[in-house]
């Protein structure tokens, strides 16, 4: 997913408009235990709140709506703290901190929900959930580049682009791409918007979202949709086995009750169980 070098952290919490910055969509709070800093058997970094480590924007996962940090990680992670008796709250971080679990380590963060693709080089950093989301990869172009593959845009000598240290990047590489890397997935958009690149590689649920602006789907169109079999994951720091099992109960009972379904619905799009299952890897 996503990376943004030398940027500082942000800590987006429910607070007043004259306190700065935004607000953060949180779970309610209560519960007897809701001022430890132990609930449930789960140790959090900060007395009650579950406090989430995120990258800013990766719409539908996350990003800041109407003052507001929402989307589908936010709402899922909202679950989880339900469950605990707490509220979350949400710092925006550097994504490369994700890959090497700096902010879990160092106790900034409980857990990253930042969109990531569970890899075997990040499992050796930090510990993934079970998946909750199957993602796929786009090929979204300018429709004036005349290019109706990823293969085109090679034969074509069109500019390929790609979030910096994302799997998309790493995809691209693999196929024999140099791509022109951007900090963020607003970025990697902008790019192709102001012909910067002819092209992207981006995931695919970024594209739906965007494509919804009828300005953008008359000028760019979808023309390759790349099965690279990756899941996402939410991270906990190595070890930490009672939080991570604090989220898979969590998405394993909002897959139950129908939860799952309907957040995938509001942020996602129409719901296939086959390939958004949260189920165990």
């Amino acid at each position: 997913m996503k990376t943004l070098l030398g940027r500082r952290t942000r800590i987006l919490a429910a607070t007043t408009a004259t306190a700065g910055l935004v607000l953060v969509a949180g779970c309610s709070s209560g519960g007897s235990e809701s001022g430890k800093t132990t609930v449930k058997g789960v140790h959090l970094v900060k007395a009650g709140q579950l406090t989430t480590c995120t990258h800013l924007p990766y719409p539908p996962f996350q990003s800041e709506i109407n003052g507001k940090v929402q989307g589908f990680d936010v709402s899922l992670i909202d679950l989880v703290a339900k469950d605990l008796g707490v509220k979350q709250q949400i710092l925006d971080t550097p994504f490369e901190n994700f890959k090497t679990g700096a902010f879990l380590n160092s106790g900034q963060c409980d857990l990253a929900a930042a969109g990531m693709t569970i890899t075997a080089e990040r499992k050796k950093n930090v510990d993934f959930s079970d998946p909750y989301f199957e993602a796929t990869q786009a090929v979204l172009v300018d429709k004036k580049a005349g290019v109706n593959s990823l293969a085109d845009v090679k034969a074509k000598s069109r500019k390929l682009g790609a979030q910096a240290q994302t799997t998309g990047e790493d995809y691209a590489r693999s196929k024999g791409f140099d791509p022109v890397s951007f900090h963020s997935s607003d970025a990697v958009l902008n790019g192709l918007r102001t012909g910067q690149v002819q092209a992207v590689i981006i995931d695919y649920p970024v594209v739906q979202g965007w494509l919804k602006d009828k300005a953008n789907a008359d000028a760019f169109k979808v023309v390759d949709n790349l099965n690279t079999g990756e899941q996402y994951g939410f991270t906990v720091k190595k070890g930490n086995t009672a939080l991570r099992e604090a989220i898979n109960k969590a998405l394993k009972q909002a897959k139950a009750d129908g939860t799952y379904k309907k957040l995938y619905e509001q942020w996602i799009g129409p719901y296939n169980p086959s390939a958004a299952s949260p189920s165990a890897s």
